[in-house]
């Protein structure tokens, strides 16, 4: 009896210590390099826990429709990337809170702005690859090319990653390898 009562305690311990294993966060740093398939295109990324949704940098940003849908097509803007135009379907126009040094001329259309502190932005699905982990998030695009990375991936894509941020590391994830 008291063997049975052993080994019930033990199978319980493995099974509370798998449980506790499955509910721990992938940790990544504050910087990694992510892989953007349908772009073709493995980026430099800034992980935000403080914006909601991630933004890839991109210029001559223009909306149209297809077969009675609304795509949009754009270039990235990014330092040393070719001239592609991309086309993508879009899935929303988002009204994004932007801070002072993220808003734009006048004369840029990228961002509408929506008062003060609101811009709209098209948004596209995009599947991102970190490390071994790939995820469908949307994406947001606006021209982010002043900035040092360009693409930022916000809390809805985190808790799609089940990730936590440890900010002091860099490049935790290693190559997309997805």
């Amino acid at each position: 009896m008291l063997r049975t009562s052993a080994l019930l305690g033990l199978l319980s311990l493995a099974v509370a210590t798998t449980t506790v294993a499955q509910t721990q966060p992938h940790l990544y740093g504050r910087y990694e390099n992510i892989r953007l398939d349908q772009l073709g295109k493995t980026l430099k990324a800034k992980m935000d826990t403080g914006a909601m949704t991630a933004s890839l940098s991109a210029r001559d940003i223009e909306r149209f429709e297809r077969d009675g849908e609304d795509w949009v097509r754009f270039r990235l803007a990014i330092e040393g990337m070719d001239d592609t135009l991309y086309e993508q379907p879009m899935v929303r126009i988002s009204q994004i809170k932007t801070r002072a040094e993220e808003r734009s001329d006048p004369e840029d259309d990228t961002d509408i702005e929506r008062g003060a502190d609101m811009a709209e932005r098209p948004v596209i699905e995009m599947e991102l690859c970190i490390g071994d982990r790939l995820i469908e998030t949307e994406v947001n695009l606006t021209d982010r090319s002043r900035f040092t990375y360009p693409l930022l991936v916000g809390a809805t894509a985190l808790r799609q990653l089940d990730a936590a941020v440890y900010s002091t590391q860099k490049y935790t994830a290693g190559r997309p390898d997805c």
